[in-house]
């Protein structure tokens, strides 16, 4: 999966919007899919206008554990954003992944203009969801 740096220096070469929307899409082609078992009402995010489904995984217990994610969707553009929202914060400490707003680095990208209102209030229902887990771990 490309790293969130990666992603960022490729959409400065994508002039068209066009070409931004299908790099997006290949994003979600390359995300892994997400085993059935997982694609439960417990994981689906509320908010999102197409079916999303988050998973979180802390990787130890300490008080500010690395967390990682895996999602996925059942729309071609909103399983690309999922990619690039688990880019900002997989692998990340808790604290880090709480004090940092992924709709900030979609805006400097120049994707949010882009969405519609549903797709972007969906984008921040993932993104809140990732932030508020973070928040409980980091403060456990």
């Amino acid at each position: 999966m490309a790293s969130i740096e990666q992603i960022i220096d490729d959409f400065a070469f994508l002039d068209e919007w066009e070409d931004r929307y299908r790099y997006v899409i290949e994003l979600g082609k390359a995300l892994p899919d997400l085993p059935e078992e997982k694609k439960t009402a417990e994981y689906k995010v509320q908010g999102c206008a197409s079916q999303v489904w988050l998973v979180s995984h802390v990787e130890d217990q300490s008080s500010d554990p690395v967390m990682t994610f895996e999602g996925d969707s059942d729309a071609h553009i909103v399983r690309g954003l999922v990619a690039i929202v688990l880019a900002v914060y997989s692998g990340k400490h808790a604290s880090e992944i709480a004090g940092t707003d992924a709709i900030e680095i979609f805006d400097r990208i120049g994707l949010v203009e882009h969405l519609s209102s549903q797709r972007a209030n969906g984008l921040r229902s993932m993104v809140k969801r990732i932030r508020g887990e973070a928040s409980l771990r980091a403060a456990a």
